[in-house]
Formats: C-alpha cells, sequence, structure tokens
C-alpha cells in the first residue's frame, strides 16, 4: 500500500512537530522501531491492512506495539493515533522510510550501505566512513552487511551512488577484458 503523498504529508508535519522540540533523531529511531514490529509480524500488519478489523480492534493493537517502545515520544504516539482513527495505519512503514529521509535531508546526513567479505573492524569502518563522508562532502551513515562471494574488497552504495572496489567485480572485469582479446 504505497502512496507517498499521504506518507510524505504525515512525515512532514510530524517532523515539523519533532523540530520544535528537538526530538527528531529519537522520533525517527521510535518510528522505524514500530513499523519493523509490524513488518515482521504478518498477524499484527494483517490487523492494520485487512477490512475485516475493526478501527476499536486496530487501535489496540496499535496501542499494545507502542507499550513495546520505552518513553514514547508524545507527538509519535498522537500521529499514531491520528493514523488510526483516519484509517491511514497501513502507511506506517511508508511513514517511517519518508520521516527518515526528511530527517536525513534536513540534518545534512546521507545513508550507505557497506557490503564486505568479511567484517570490517572498527578503526577500519571509520576510515571508510571518513573517506565516503570526504566524496559526498556530506554526513555518512553507514550499515554494514558481509557478503563472502564478494571474495574481497569493498562495495559501498552512499545514496545513489555505487563505489565497488570489490575482488569479484574487478575478476568480472578482467574476464570480460580478456574475453575481447
Amino acid at each position: 500500500m504505497v502512496n507517498v503523498s499521504i506518507a510524505r504529508r504525515y512525515a512532514r508535519a510530524l517532523l515539523d512537530v519533532s523540530s520544535e522540540g528537538g526530538r527528531v533523531d529519537a522520533i525517527a529511531e521510535q518510528l522505524s522501531s514500530i513499523a519493523d514490529v509490524f513488518a515482521k509480524n504478518a498477524e499484527l500488519a494483517d490487523v492494520l491492512e485487512n477490512p475485516a478489523y475493526t478501527r476499536g480492534q486496530r487501535a489496540h493493537v496499535v496501542e499494545g506495539v507502542m507499550k513495546l517502545v520505552p518513553g514514547l515520544e508524545p507527538a509519535l504516539a498522537n500521529t499514531l493515533r491520528l493514523l488510526v482513527d483516519r484509517n491511514r495505519q497501513g502507511y506506517i512503514g511508508d511513514i517511517a522510510r519518508v520521516f527518515r529521509d526528511m530527517a536525513d535531508a534536513r540534518a545534512g546526513r546521507v545513508r550507505g550501505n557497506v557490503t564486505t567479505a568479511a567484517p570490517l573492524s572498527a578503526d577500519v569502518l571509520a576510515q571508510l566512513r571518513d573517506t565516503l563522508q570526504k566524496l559526498t562532502q556530506r554526513n555518512v551513515v553507514l550499515q554494514t552487511h558481509v557478503d563472502p562471494s564478494l571474495l574481497g574488497g569493498v562495495s559501498a552504495q552512499v545514496g545513489s551512488i555505487l563505489y565497488d572496489g570489490s575482488l569479484r567485480t574487478q575478476l568480472e572485469e578482467l574476464r570480460r577484458e580478456l574475453k575481447q582479446h
């Protein structure tokens, strides 16, 4: 159920309210946690999206999930209740993604994914983050993934740009080059 304009409207309103209190990052983290609960539990997601459930049943489920988050921000709690009241609870995941993207843009951050053949040490990850920050001229928040099929090296995607220094890619390029000759 993706309607970006609806998700953007609620995310922007929540961002404006959370900016006033300086709680943007806390709300982004809490909202992502709540969206993950629904994304990872098919039964809970069914309650949100299945019209056979009443508004009261949906509200009860959302209230239960909100209790799982310690110190839930009041602005977020009010937004989630409003979503249930307006039958927009199925957009929680989309709102969480749009909110995080808006919060990152406002803070001058960009998210990136780093894939390596083996886990990176904290020092190497910090050096990689610094290098990517210099290349992008933005604060980079990295998520790491391990993929043994890379054989070696690093593949990093920051925003829409892919920096691929993996051994697998280098071997594939060498193979293509050898086939042409």
